[in-house]
């Protein structure tokens, strides 16, 4: 008997990609697959509806969420997930976008497969919280939350457009009129920060390594810190990572600190603006979300 009363497959019908064709086969291959358990295609309608129709879904019986998108679509599935409050919603990801780094590192058998096996199992989820008190906004990442270089290249991405040479081009722009975000930490030192990487997966941006040892339901997240260097070490860090692997980093349950200028920050592929003296914190949920891989 399958774990799941009903299969809702969220994806984006304009999407740039593959994701509508591969939403209409993974539906018929359920549906043959599984003749016992409705599924449903729930196409998105504007940006944001992915974590709308997530949270929705997620709130009545045992639904199995799959979104057909790359790993920010994912996000908002995850995230609405999350906000819907319960434990009893599964999600997983069919990949369908650029990166697609969770399905990649997580990967142990086809979802479909997985999903007819009923192979669910629980991961950690990284929670950020932007701003204090009242006015706080709470969002969950997957794989992973970062702040400096990472995030201006992805803006970069989105603007220039995405394909090897295309993204080629857009990273040297980028890495070539990048400059440091100043931040304050938790126990009131400034830093000047190149890049800062929470990850809960090893891998991002489908080349690069982040750590060794780190797993997404190991209860904590690796913490990958490139103080002001100069951009010629920047560089060498990315090619080290694209190569052979930063080898293993510091790992946390918490970190804390404010921006103390504007910058943007990407949560997995999903991209926020922090205005100055913003508080941010990043923690571990552990074991928060169930999936199948």
């Amino acid at each position: 008997m399958s774990p799941f009363d009903r299969i809702v497959i969220i994806f984006n019908p304009h999407s740039t990609g593959d994701a509508p064709r591969s939403a209409e086969e993974l539906h018929a291959e359920l549906t043959r697959r599984l003749p016992d358990v409705p599924v449903e295609l729930c196409p998105t309608q504007h940006a944001g509806h992915a974590r709308d129709l997530a949270r929705e879904a997620a709130r009545t019986g045992r639904p199995l969420l799959v979104s057909v998108s790359g790993d920010g679509g994912y996000n908002e599935v995850v995230d609405g997930v999350m906000q819907a409050g319960t434990t009893e919603a599964v999600c997983a990801v069919r990949a369908a976008g650029n990166a697609n780094d969770h399905r990649r590192v997580t990967r142990q058998r086809p979802l479909a497969d997985a999903i007819v096996a009923g192979d669910v199992r629980r991961i950690d989820l990284l929670r950020l919280t932007i701003g204090s008190g009242d006015a706080a906004q709470t969002r969950y990442a997957h794989s992973y939350i970062g702040v400096g270089l990472t995030p201006v290249v992805a803006v970069d991405l989105e603007e220039g457009g995405k394909g090897s040479w295309r993204e080629i081009v857009t990273v040297v722009r980028s890495f070539s009129r990048f400059r440091p975000f100043p931040i304050r930490l938790e126990d009131g030192r400034r830093r000047t920060i190149d890049s800062l990487v929470f990850a809960n997966i090893d891998e991002m941006a489908k080349y690069a390594t982040l750590s060794e040892g780190g797993r997404p339901d190991d209860g904590r997240f690796e913490v990958i810190t490139q103080r002001r260097t100069g951009k010629l070490r920047v560089l060498g860090t990315l090619i080290r990572a694209a190569t052979r692997g930063l080898g293993p980093q510091p790992s946390a349950t918490h970190y804390a600190f404010t921006a103390l200028a504007p910058m943007p920050l990407q949560l997995d592929g999903e991209l926020v603006e922090l205005e100055a003296d913003t508080p941010v914190a990043v923690d571990i949920a552990p074991q928060a979300l169930a999936t199948v891989v």
